[in-house]
């Protein structure tokens, strides 16, 4: 699915929302259909700027695994009225998807991930955002495995049309100094007053969960 929701390249007269969202979560990839609808009807460009969020902070251990069994403060009855939610709005955005993913699929990798390739090659961020999000939700993969993560650098294309370096994406899945950079950035977003993703945040305004079109339209242009 092409959601083109980043903006690789800011328009400095552009509006700017902010997006903070987590690739495991459902309702991001969904909202990020949403976007794209409303992106699409809009006139003038919008600035997107992604803001990682931690979803799996409750149920990640002391040795960075992730354990499906630890309590994540929602019982059964919660999880099943989400996939209702998700397959409800699954019909309304037109989105193919599957929920058959691993219960312990962590994103702090591809997060990390993502941040390097935004910050190391602009022009590419879009469309290695959108890759993630279809490697978990399209082809069910393990977007925690630094493997996968190097695959999808090697297939997109940067502005020269040479590849994001694999290598140096897993190197800075590795670095440390990386990993205490976005653990930052998931403090900041709590900070903020984050407590679930997706949120959209715009010009001291919020709308939280994967809001229709209609609903952005009415944060942004009021």
């Amino acid at each position: 699915m092409s959601h083109d929701t980043v903006a690789s390249d800011a328009d400095p007269n552009a509006d700017t929302l902010t997006m903070y969202a987590d690739y495991v979560c459902p309702f991001c990839y969904l909202g990020e259909a949403s976007l794209a609808q409303y992106r699409e009807e809009r006139d003038e460009p919008l600035n997107v700027e992604w803001h990682p969020f931690d979803l799996r902070s409750r149920e990640r251990g002391p040795d960075g695994e992730i354990d499906p069994a630890a309590d994540s403060g929602k019982d059964d009855e919660y999880y099943e009225q989400a996939r209702e939610n998700v397959r409800r709005l699954q019909e309304e955005y037109d989105v193919e998807m599957s929920l058959e993913i691993a219960e312990d699929v962590d994103s702090k990798n591809a997060q990390q991930a993502a941040l390097f390739v935004r910050e190391e090659y602009p022009e590419a961020f879009a469309t290695f955002h959108e890759r993630v999000f279809d490697a978990l939700w399209q082809d069910e993969r393990d977007i925690g495995d630094p493997d996968v993560l190097a695959e999808i650098a090697a297939d997109v294309g940067s502005a020269d049309g040479e590849g994001i370096d694999p290598d140096a994406l897993r190197a800075a899945i590795d670095d440390p100094e990386r990993e205490t950079a976005l653990e930052k950035r998931f403090r900041e977003a709590q900070q903020t007053g984050i407590t679930g993703v997706p949120t959209f945040a715009y010009d001291g305004h919020a709308a939280r969960g994967a809001v229709p079109p209609e609903h952005l339209r009415r944060l942004i242009e009021g």
